[in-house]
């Protein structure tokens, strides 16, 4: 009795110890979450909140789902809408260290491993926008943790958590599939086959299908067009070199290179150490994604869920190595880790938390983060177009619509608009293109974020009539490759030639 209280001391110190570490990072990001705005995709995805179906172009219905549950209890707050990601942030901290337990690690490898993903860029970098890739995290991280105390202990119904973490990813994000030819592969190149023979296997395969059918079926009705958009969006990324330097962001963005040696071990521990022979399938749920992300020309960051599992087999091998030595390289070893993560955590930081809160073309962040930079500028885009709207004659308002480039500027006209009374926007990009033109179709356009040429071209009458431009000189896509707003007569073409040939991926 007396070894099993102290065991429950230990794990309750334990989860003390990670939950301290996650609610720093916590606090970080709800001190600065307020500061500057949304982010174009974060604009898209709260559009797409307030329109809520089983599937959308970009994505599964996850994310819209979320945001719009965080819509009716924050309203329109940069902090209260970013909560969901910061609070999954730090789930995927704690469970980190959980797993780091679970291969024996100690309190102080716990708190490596938790440590390593706290300072690591993209983990960070997901507490700071609701981004589709931040839930995607935490249910890879959650499986991970699944695998670990399926091959630990054996007891198959860890399958069934494994296949609910698996269909809430489809649901998320569809990279998950990338890794589920990981945990087959896995499956079958190691011992764990064995579970192929059970019920439980199967059951949770069911349980995943069946989270993810609605969006399947979803998909069968809309004939598939996630596949077309993802088609676009990868050749257009190989295209502009988005793709290149898959290696290099595993070392810079993905994790750090400050602590790129701890999940080095621990991809030798899965594959080579004796004491991580029952975890292997661990190692293909690595190295199986890796390879199929690499050689498809996938963005460097996709891979980025894997590493906590990584991180937490690393921080119990180098527990083991600092056990081994004297006492004075111990501590030593432990000083240079610990340097390690924070000059990790204070590149990071430096880089990816708005820590100033002024706006302002020298701002150490808004210059070296493109991400930042896109969260400017939305407020006064609306404004400048309420002002063209006001310029308009009487005849020209009583039949006008404001149709957008880009779902960045369609999602601020929708959610900064109604204070104005302007109207919804019209957008051929992505799902919002299903939303159509209206009936009767307007007679007048503002029309935001599109050529000069292309304008001048497409619709009747065009005119410059006002600008797009922020008060702070920050240079972003719609400063810098969209300054002007026009105003146009209706388009040559008749409107259902034109929203045909209007629809656009981006």
């Amino acid at each position: 009795m007396e070894e099993s209280h102290d065991s429950l001391d230990s794990r309750r110190g334990d989860l003390l110890a990670l939950g301290a570490i996650a609610l720093v990072v916590a606090v970080l990001h709800v001190a600065t979450n307020g500061r500057y705005g949304f982010h174009r995709d974060e604009l898209q995805t709260l559009d797409d909140a307030r329109h809520l179906d089983w599937g959308f172009i970009v994505y599964p219905p996850f994310t819209p789902f979320i945001e719009r549950v965080g819509l009716q209890i924050f309203g329109v707050s940069l902090v209260g809408l970013r909560l969901f990601s910061v609070l999954a942030q730090a789930v995927a901290l704690i469970v980190t260290g959980l797993m780091a337990r679970e291969l024996g690690g100690s309190r102080l490898a716990q708190i490596v491993a938790a440590l390593a993903v706290a300072v690591s860029p993209l983990p960070l970098f997901e507490g700071t926008e609701f981004q589709y890739s931040t839930f995607d995290y935490l249910w890879f991280v959650l499986i991970a943790y699944s695998f670990i105390r399926l091959l630990k202990s054996e007891n198959p119904r860890w399958w069934l958590a494994i296949g609910s973490a698996i269909g809430l990813g489809m649901m998320t994000k569809y990279t998950m599939g990338f890794f589920v030819a990981g945990i087959v592969g896995g499956v079958f190149f190691t011992p764990a086959r064995r579970y192929l023979k059970s019920p439980w296997l199967w059951s949770g395969a069911a349980l995943a299908v069946l989270i993810f059918l609605p969006n399947l079926l979803w998909q069968v009705r809309h004939d598939f067009i996630s596949l077309h958009f993802l088609q676009h969006i990868h050749a257009r990324d190989v295209a502009q070199g988005r793709a290149n330097g898959f290696l290099r962001d595993q070392f810079l963005i993905s994790t750090s290179l400050f602590i790129a040696p701890l999940w080095l071990a621990g991809l030798y521990y899965f594959f080579a150490d004796p004491d991580g022979q029952r975890y292997r399938l661990m190692g293909w749920l690595y190295v199986i994604p890796f390879a199929l992300f690499f050689f498809a020309k996938g963005r460097g960051y996709y891979l980025a869920p894997t590493y906590p599992m990584l991180f937490a087999a690393g921080s119990v091998l180098w527990q083991r190595w600092i056990a081994s030595l004297s006492a004075a390289w111990s501590r030593a070893v432990r000083g240079v880790t610990f340097a390690a993560l924070a000059i990790a955590g204070a590149f990071s930081v430096a880089f990816i938390i708005p820590l100033n809160p002024h706006i302002a073309a020298n701002n150490f962040a808004l210059r070296n983060n493109g991400d930042l930079r896109e969260e400017i500028g939305f407020t006064d885009l609306v404004a400048a177009v309420a002002q063209v709207r006001d310029s308009l004659s009487p005849a020209e308002r009583e039949s006008l619509g404001i149709l957008t480039g880009n779902y960045g500027e369609t999602g601020a006209i929708n959610l900064y608009g109604p204070a104005y009374n302007l109207p919804q926007a019209l957008s051929g990009t992505n799902t919002a293109w299903f939303r159509g033109y209206g009936n009767p179709p307007p007679k007048t356009l503002i029309v935001v974020g599109l050529s000069r040429g292309y304008v001048e071209r497409t619709f009747d009458s065009c005119r410059i009539a006002g600008h797009n431009a922020n008060p702070y000189g920050i240079k972003n896509e719609e400063s810098a490759d969209h300054p002007d707003i026009y105003v146009c007569g209706p388009p040559r073409q008749p409107w259902p030639q034109f929203w045909t040939d209007f629809q656009s991926y981006g």
